[in-house]
Parts: structure tokens; C-alpha cells; sequence
């Protein structure tokens, strides 16, 4: 089984963000940190910036092992002892990614933050690779810091504890793969993991007046509390050092987990292997919360 956190560089800030948080990931499941660059890609241009010239091909594999070598040497020096490898690959970005992310625990891309209601911009090429790979990809938010992760307090003490590992779960279909994923990072972080299900009720649900049924409600959110805690049960006697909260909500499910990312460390969503017509897509939930939750968001495929 693979045993290593791979990160895609491309120059840009927002892929040494990501790539300082797969050192850190790294760290805590003590694996050592692999550093890519698809040669398909052009060099970075900050965004409304003049792109790059064209380059030879001679002159693009020089400036990516520029770039992957003084990425290494940044993060080397911020985590000393960590295991880093670093690598060029000759082909397209999105199978040279997917290419990747099969040979690794897990692939970590970065995103760049619009802010507002527009989102997160999620480039083709990170789209691409979440629909397509059959091992989670984590997408890391640009100017993610450190500390965003911990709880306000006394952050460098080692005091601080991780910010809870939100986990959005289908009741009615829940996945072992996705859930074990979730404990494993709560674990690893020694942080509380907050299990959120999202349903939007049926019309039967409503009154006259467009209004939700209160005896209804109640009825409904009673039958997912009982639910998620049948779905729990066995991990957590796997994991009896997580604590775990359920969250039970009327509304969309991606709505609900963008709101819950705000005090979140991580943010774990499953993606259903399936490709259609126009390709592998990545699932309505999955969809909101990568462009929407300011936590950092592992999409983990599954059957």
C-alpha cells in the first residue's frame, strides 16, 4: 500500500501552500513528503499577469527543477527531518497528477481563494484530477496558515489543539472508506470529529403554508440521529480516543459543511466512483463544498 503524502507544484503561491500543509500532513502520519511537477503545465503568472513566454522543453525541465528544488529547500528548512523526494513528470497535468495520486496516500493540490460569493476558483486541472482519482485528493485554500488549523489560543506552545475534523455523511448510503478516513485524521490531529447529515425533506414534510411540519421535523431529525449513530457505532469502538459529535440538519448537505468548515481543520467528503457521459464527475456535495468551505477539503472516491 502506498506510504507517502504527494503534493503538485506549479509554482504558484497557492501550491507552496498546499505543499507546506502535505509537509506538515506528512509529519503526522510520519511518511515522507513527495514534491511533483507535470512538465505539461506553464510556469506560473500571477492572475490578470502577462503569462510566461513559451519555453523550449529543455527550458521548462530547467525551471521546474528550479522551482521543485528551492520548494524542497523552503520546506526542509521549516520541517527539519522530514523525508522529501521530488519529481518531474514528462506528461499532460492531469494524467501525470492522476498518475500520482495512485502511487501515494494522498494527493494535496492548491486553490486559488476569490473570497466573497464567488468561492474558490478550482482549476480544470484540480477538478479533473477529484473526479478522477482513485485515492483522496485534499485541495489547500491559498495563504492557509499554520495556525488556521489550531484554535485561537497559544499557538506555538504546542498547546493549541486542532480545530474539529468535519465529516459530511450520507446516513442512508454511509461508506466505511470515507468514514475510516475521517477517524483516521481526527486521530491523528487528536481532535473532535463533527459528523454532519444534511437531508432536504420530501413535500409530505410541509404544511398548507409552505412551512415545515414541526412534528415532522422533529420525526425526521430523530430518524437521522438514529441514523448516524448506527453508522458510528463500530468506529467508535475502533477509535475510543475520538470524540464525536452528530449534526442532524434540515438543508442542503454542501451548505451545512461550508458552514461547519469555517471552524474546521479539515473537511472529509466521499465522491462516488462513477463516470457518465460527459466523463467522472465529483457529486452536488462534493461540488459546493470544494468551492465554498475555507478548510482545507479531502474528497475521498469510493464504490
Amino acid at each position: 500500500m502506498p506510504r507517502t503524502i504527494t503534493a503538485g507544484l506549479d509554482g504558484s503561491p497557492e501550491s507552496l501552500t498546499a505543499a507546506d500543509w502535505a509537509a506538515r500532513e506528512a509529519l503526522l502520519r510520519d511518511v515522507p513528503l513527495h514534491l511533483v511537477h507535470a512538465l505539461g503545465l506553464r510556469p506560473y503568472a500571477p492572475m490578470g499577469g502577462v503569462p510566461e513566454p513559451s519555453l523550449s522543453p529543455g527550458e521548462q525541465s530547467r525551471w521546474a527543477e528550479r522551482m521543485l528544488r528551492e520548494a524542497e529547500a523552503t520546506i526542509a528548512r521549516r520541517h527539519p527531518g522530514l523525508r522529501i523526494t521530488i519529481d518531474r513528470l514528462p506528461e499532460e497535468p492531469v494524467p501525470a497528477l492522476l498518475g500520482a495520486a495512485g502511487e501515494a496516500d494522498l494527493l494535496v493540490l492548491g486553490s486559488r481563494g476569490l473570497g466573497g460569493v464567488a468561492g474558490f476558483l478550482v482549476g480544470s486541472v484540480a477538478q479533473a484530477v477529484v473526479a478522477g482519482s482513485r485515492r483522496p485528493v485534499v485541495l489547500v485554500r491559498g495563504g492557509l496558515r499554520p495556525e488556521d488549523e489550531h484554535r485561537p489560543g497559544a499557538f506555538g506552545s504546542g498547546a493549541a489543539p486542532f480545530r474539529d475534523v468535519v465529516l459530511g455523511l450520507n446516513s442512508a448510503a454511509p461508506n466505511d472508506t470515507v468514514i475510516g478516513f475521517a477517524f483516521e485524521a481526527a486521530s491523528q490531529r487528536a481532535a473532535r470529529l463533527r459528523v454532519v447529515h444534511g437531508r432536504s425533506p420530501e413535500l409530505p414534510y410541509y404544511d398548507n403554508g409552505g412551512d415545515l411540519n414541526a412534528e415532522l421535523h422533529d420525526e425526521l431529525t430523530g430518524e437521522m440521529h438514529r441514523a448516524l449513530s448506527e453508522a458510528l457505532e463500530p468506529w467508535r469502538d475502533k477509535f475510543p480516543g475520538v470524540e464525536v459529535t452528530e449534526q442532524a440538519v434540515i438543508g442542503k448537505a454542501g451548505s451545512h459543511l461550508v458552514e461547519a468548515s469555517r471552524d474546521a481543520s479539515l473537511v472529509v467528503v466521499g465522491r462516488r466512483r462513477r463516470r457518465t457521459a460527459v466523463g467522472a464527475v465529483i457529486g452536488p456535495v462534493a461540488h459546493a463544498v470544494l468551492h465554498h468551505a475555507t478548510a482545507p477539503v479531502a474528497v475521498v472516491p469510493h464504490d
